[in-house]
C-alpha cells in the first residue's frame, strides 16, 4: 500500500514491507509467497521502519502531482522491495534532514556525497549516482579559473549545509551560503558572488533548460564524488549489506540502466 501526504513543506511517503497489507483469507497459492516472506522477516535486524529523507532535487528526488519519484527515488525504492524493508521516505530542506540522518536511530538521507570528511559518520549504501562539483560563473567572467586553488580569492555562492559548502568552507575559501540553491543565479548575475558551486549528475541536462543558460555557463570541475544513501550507524550492518547487495544486483540486472535512461532526457515544467 501506498500512501502520501503534503504538510509544512515535506512530503511522506509510506510503503509496506515484504507483502504490504493484506485483506481477506489467505489461500493456498499465497502460503509460498507468505512462508518466504516470513523467512526473510525473521532473518531480519532490522527494528523499526527505516526513516529516509530526501530534498527536493529534481530530477533526482521530486515530488510531481503529489507523488513522490525521481531517479534516485526509485533507485531507493527498488532497493527497499527487493529487501523487503518497511520505510518511509519524506522530503524536507536538505540540512534539516541531513542533520536528522546524523541524530535519530534508523534514519537515513540521500543522495548525500560521500567525502573524507563524512566518512565516519554514516554507514553507506551505495554509490546510487556520480556527481561532478562544478564551477558556474558569468558568461562575461574575466577572471582566470585553471584550477581550484585559482578560487581561493573569489566569492563562491554554495547551498548551506550541503557537501561543497563544507568541502570549500574547511579548506579556506570564501563562501557565501544560500538557504535556497536557487538564490544563487541571481546573485551570480547581480555580482554579489564570483562563483556558484553545484553538483551535476552524469548524464544530466544540466542548466540548459534555465532561462539565464545563457548567461552563467561551467567553468571547472573541480571534484567527483559518488552520492549515496548515507544512513545511521545504528541501523544495523545487515540491513546495510542487505541494500547494497541488491543495489549491486539491480547493476548487473539492468534496473539502474533502466531508470537513469527514464529520467535521461527530464527537464522542468515550465512555470
Amino acid at each position: 500500500m501506498l500512501e502520501a501526504t503534503v504538510a509544512d513543506g515535506s512530503a511522506v511517503i509510506s510503503r509496506g514491507g515484504c507483502m504490504g497489507k493484506r485483506h481477506g483469507k489467505i489461500g493456498p497459492t499465497a502460503r509460498w509467497p507468505l512462508l518466504a516472506c516470513t523467512l526473510l522477516l525473521a532473518g531480519a535486524t532490522q527494528a523499526a521502519p527505516l526513516h529516509i529523507m530526501t530534498e527536493q532535487s529534481p530530477p533526482a528526488a521530486m515530488l510531481e502531482n503529489n507523488v513522490l519519484t525521481g531517479r534516485e527515488t526509485e533507485k531507493i525504492q527498488e532497493m527497499m522491495v527487493r529487501t523487503g524493508t518497511d520505510y518511509s521516505i519524506e522530503i524536507l530542506p536538505w540540512k534539516r534532514a541531513y542533520t536528522m540522518a546524523l541524530n535519530q536511530n534508523y534514519a537515513c538521507v540521500y543522495s548525500t556525497s560521500r567525502t573524507p570528511d563524512r566518512d565516519r559518520l554514516f554507514k553507506w549504501v551505495g554509490p546510487i549516482d556520480e556527481a561532478d562539483w562544478v564551477f558556474l560563473g558569468r558568461a562575461d567572467h574575466s577572471f582566470p579559473l585553471r584550477n581550484l586553488e585559482d578560487a581561493r580569492n573569489l566569492r563562491i555562492g554554495t547551498y548551506n549545509g550541503d557537501a561543497r559548502d563544507e568541502y570549500l568552507r574547511t579548506r579556506g575559501f570564501h563562501v557565501d551560503p544560500a538557504m535556497n540553491d536557487m538564490v544563487n543565479p541571481q546573485k551570480l548575475l547581480l555580482n554579489r558572488i564570483d562563483l556558484w558551486a553545484v553538483a551535476m549528475w552524469r548524464e544530466s541536462t544540466g542548466i540548459s533548460h534555465q532561462d539565464w543558460s545563457d548567461k552563467i555557463v561551467p567553468l571547472l570541475v573541480f571534484n567527483k564524488v559518488g552520492v549515496y544513501l548515507a544512513c545511521n550507524p545504528a541501523v544495523p550492518d545487515a540491513l546495510v549489506e542487505r541494500l547494497n547487495a541488491a543495489l549491486a544486483d539491480m547493476k548487473r540486472d539492468g534496473t539502474v540502466v533502466k531508470l537513469e535512461r527514464k529520467y535521461e532526457h527530464w527537464t522542468a515544467p515550465k512555470q
